[in-house]
């Protein structure tokens, strides 16, 4: 996992309230090898044509949103099922942080534990950000996970960014689940003497 600290982009809006995850990718595509990539895969059928080709429409389309690496979302973005390859094709694609009114409770999960960022924001905020990015496209906006901020651009302020702080932890240090119990190894190895030393049957 990736390590997060601070991340500063313009932003690209997807439009759309309750994006499931099969919109994000596909199920057909959840077999695929995820060492070619998912990101070649995201928003696949909601992004193309009905021939396939990619719809210059689409926001994430647009030459300016090739640098992008923040999306601007809608409410119970990632509802639907469990699908971990949703968080895979945004991460895959470059896609480090997430600002939405709301995420589906398992997509937000599984954001976390792939070192993708979902930052809450109010409704009304982020329709004023949606206002500011139409008239000024270049915006940037910068989610500083170190200091907990979430910093718009102009006057639309500053706003908390509320996480679990083992999560929180977890994507400063780039460090998944498994790979932070690893830190702990010399006090786990050292209960585990405690323990047989005052069980001596659990040693047989």
């Amino acid at each position: 996992m990736k390590a997060f600290t601070r991340e500063t982009s313009t932003v690209v809006t997807i439009p759309g309230v309750n994006c499931d995850t099969d919109q994000i990718i596909p199920g057909r595509f959840i077999k695929a090898d995820r060492a070619q990539g998912y990101g070649q895969f995201l928003f696949h059928d909601i992004r193309r044509s009905e021939t396939g080709e990619l719809d210059p429409a689409f926001p994430l389309n647009r030459p300016a949103a090739a640098a992008a690496t923040i999306l601007l979302v809608e409410d119970n973005f990632g509802c639907g099922s469990s699908r971990e390859g949703a968080v895979y094709a945004l991460v895959d694609h470059g896609i480090r942080a997430l600002i939405g009114p709301s995420f589906g409770d398992i997509f937000y999960n599984n954001a976390l534990k792939n070192g993708l960022v979902p930052v809450r924001l109010p409704e009304a905020d982020c329709q004023r950000l949606v206002q500011h990015l139409a008239a000024f496209p270049d915006a940037e906006v910068t989610v500083d996970l170190a200091t907990g901020e979430l910093i718009l651009p102009a006057d639309l302020g500053r706003h908390p960014i509320v996480m679990n702080d083992f999560a929180r932890d977890c994507i400063l240090r780039g460090l998944d689940e498994i790979e932070m119990t690893f830190t702990y190894l010399e006090q786990i190895e050292a209960f585990e003497k405690a323990r047989i030393g005052s069980h001596a049957w659990l040693d047989r």
